[in-house]
């Protein structure tokens, strides 16, 4: 893929800190509110073609899994070939029991919206196969268990072979809500005696339930057919890891998410064009050197992973 000048530069960012809820986080709306100044200064995104979601006091439209999947689903619709397509998820993430034949023990990823209405692996595969030739579409996920949440999406910066004995500088929180706590909140609101998640999802949401859930496993087993494509996962962490959030009583105030904070400080120190490898493993270099035990991952074609992060057009900082 080419990207030429004056193709549109798309990105919807969301930002979830559950407010008021047993499951409060501090930074994640911070996190992409600062994203989207490094998008329109850094990368030329214009600021009408930045949908922000958070579940901010006051916000016009909430970050729900229907409304996160609907500003996919126009940016997807409004693109053509060559556009720079980006979404930022900040928030909290979670591992679910697999609905693939033959994978009993296996567990998927997935984010959670502020209304708990999953968006899956399944779901962002199924964007990716949408998309208009030669655009592309990254994923930046700050959230727990974040690595995979393409589904089939090639690894090419996977699960860390060394052992990581640094102890936390910080208090923080993690990005997950564990699988368990998503089921009991479920079972409290349909009154159903089941731990499949996708009945209960089926139930509250219908339609806009994850098509993980709503797909015949005939449908679900096409998305094992695609070939390369312009997906692309930074992850926070990998599969079985969890992603940072900042306590503010243990940093003066200060909180985001240590995976955004991390790749924000990147790009603030290397102002030329970064290939997606580059940011990945800088920012691991800077997790590593603050104390954080998570590994962000690389999930694309291997054209891709050497290519520029958001396609930094070569005048831009450079």
């Amino acid at each position: 893929m080419s990207c030429l000048e004056g193709k549109k530069r798309l990105a919807v960012l969301v930002g979830c800190n559950y407010a008021n809820t047993p499951h409060e986080l501090f930074g994640c709306i911070n996190d992409v509110l600062a994203m989207r100044d490094v998008l329109v200064e850094r990368f030329g995104f214009d600021q009408g073609h930045i949908e922000l979601l958070t579940d901010a006091a006051g916000s016009l439209v909430i970050p729900t899994g229907a409304n996160i999947k609907k500003a996919l689903d126009r940016m997807v619709n409004q693109a053509e070939s060559g556009d720079v397509l980006f979404f930022h998820y900040s928030g909290h993430g979670t591992r679910i029991p697999s609905t693939r034949p033959g994978h009993p023990f296996r567990k998927d990823e997935a984010i959670v919206p502020s209304d708990f209405n999953l968006i899956t692996d399944v779901d962002f595969r199924h964007i990716v196969n949408r998309l208009a030739k030669e655009a592309s579409f990254t994923i930046l996920s700050d959230s727990c268990h974040s690595g995979g949440l393409i589904h089939n999406e090639r690894e090419q910066i996977g699960s860390s072979s060394v052992a990581n004995n640094t102890i936390l500088q910080y208090s923080c929180n993690p990005k997950t809500i564990p699988f368990e706590s998503i089921l009991q909140h479920f079972a409290s609101v349909t009154g159903i005696n089941t731990s499949d998640i996708g009945t209960h999802l089926l139930e509250s949401f219908g339609a806009d339930a994850s098509l993980k859930f709503s797909s015949h496993p005939v449908e679900l087993n096409l998305f094992e057919l695609g070939k390369q494509d312009e997906g692309i996962l930074l992850s926070g962490c990998q599969e079985n890891e969890n992603s940072a959030d900042m306590n503010p009583m243990m940093t003066g105030g200060k909180v985001y998410g240590a995976f955004s904070n991390a790749v924000q400080t990147v790009l603030k120190d290397h102002m030329g064009p970064l290939s997606n490898r580059q940011v990945v493993v800088m920012s691991r270099k800077v997790l590593q050197a603050a104390g954080f035990v998570q590994h962000p991952c690389l999930y694309c074609s291997e054209d891709n992973a050497d290519t520029p992060f958001l396609w930094q057009p070569q005048t831009s900082g450079s």
